[in-house]
Formats: C-alpha cells, sequence, structure tokens
C-alpha cells in the first residue's frame, strides 16, 4: 500500500517588516497533516517579530514542525538532499535579497535559499520594502532571472477587504497558492463577490 509522503517546506524569516504574514502562514500550514514547517529565523527577524506582533521566537517555534539554529549551517535545510517541496522567505529584507541573489551564504537562512535554488526548487520571496532603489530592483531582477518568485506583499481592492487581517490573509493565500494549497477563503479575481461596479467608488 502506498502511502502519500509528507510535504516540506522551508520557511525563512528575516527583519523585514510583516512578520505577521509569516506567522499567519505557519499557522495555517500546522493545521494541514500532509504538510511539514521548517522553520529558520535571522536575527532582525526575531526583533521584526516581537516587536510588531508580540510573539517571542520560542512562541513562534510552536508553529512550526522544526526550528533551526540559524547559524548551523550544517543543518537539514543546508543540503539538497533534504527534500522539500521549496522555500518561502516571508517577510524578506533588502539584505536577504542582496544575501540570495549574491551567494552570500553566511547563515543558515541565505544557505537554506541557495540551495532551494541549486536544487531548482520554488524559492518565494516576500520583498517588503518601499520605495525601491536602483540596487534593490537589480537585486531583485537577478533572482527572478535565476528562477525564484519575488512576490511583493501589494494591498488588493478587488476582493474589498474589510479589514487588515483581509489583506494579510490574502497575501497568505497568494504564498500558499505558489505551492498548491488553496487557502480556505481566499478570493481570486472573478469571483462574483469580487466585483464592485465603479458606480459604486464615487
Amino acid at each position: 500500500m502506498s502511502v502519500t509522503p509528507t510535504k516540506r517546506l522551508t520557511v525563512g524569516i528575516s527583519g523585514a517588516s510583516g512578520s505577521v504574514l509569516a506567522l499567519g502562514l505557519l499557522r495555517y500550514l500546522k493545521a494541514e497533516p500532509d504538510w511539514e514547517t521548517h522553520l529558520v529565523i535571522s536575527k532582525g527577524g526575531v526583533r521584526t517579530l516581537e516587536h510588531e506582533t508580540r510573539i517571542t521566537e520560542s512562541q513562534l517555534a510552536d508553529f512550526a514542525t522544526r526550528v533551526y539554529d540559524r547559524e548551523d549551517v550544517g543543518a537539514n535545510i543546508a543540503s539538497g538532499t533534504f527534500v522539500t517541496e521549496g522555500m518561502v522567505i516571508v517577510p524578506c529584507s533588502m539584505k536577504t535579497v542582496a544575501g540570495v541573489s549574491h551567494g552570500y551564504s553566511d547563515n543558515l537562512l541565505l544557505r537554506a535559499a541557495d540551495v532551494t535554488l541549486k536544487e531548482r526548487r520554488k524559492l518565494v520571496m516576500v520583498a517588503r520594502e518601499t520605495p525601491l532603489s536602483a540596487i534593490h530592483l537589480r537585486n531583485m531582477l537577478t533572482l527572478a532571472e535565476a528562477g525564484a518568485v519575488v512576490m511583493s506583499p501589494m494591498l488588493t481592492y478587488y476582493n474589498h477587504p474589510k479589514s487588515l487581517d483581509d489583506a494579510t490573509n490574502h497575501i497568505i493565500g497568494k504564498i500558499l497558492h505558489e505551492f498548491g494549497v488553496e487557502a480556505e477563503n481566499f478570493k481570486r479575481w472573478g469571483a462574483r463577490e469580487c466585483v464592485t461596479p465603479l458606480r459604486a467608488l464615487s
């Protein structure tokens, strides 16, 4: 009898604003029995997480299947032989964008992303910064040319968000879509409830 293998997703959190996106993603996948999450968080990521959500690194660990020391470059997720569905870095700082785009793997988060690219697995980078400098744009172009998905957490209006949670959950739904997971209540363009006549805006 064949058994459906558990799917693994490497989740990186770096020091940009938007750590609530990572928290929501981990919470969602924790309830999915077919998925494991393998988490690594940078020093900046810890600081931002605690500032924005009041959740500590140790509390966040409860939502992940396994958590790794950011300095342990010999961990499972640092090797291409450890099979995953890919990796998401959410939120992703411009420092992390620069490190991955230049192959500068001086910690486990950057090394895991480097491995994801070299193994031709999906790498989603939820890059959070505004405005963007020419340096940021060049680095993101390099990543896109290398096969990464650069996903800025943009507000959308066609789904008629009624709260910040609605806007946050929409971004989480877009991230999950990249890995073949259909999030509950994710509103796609064209759905009847997502269409508003222009006259309603006047």
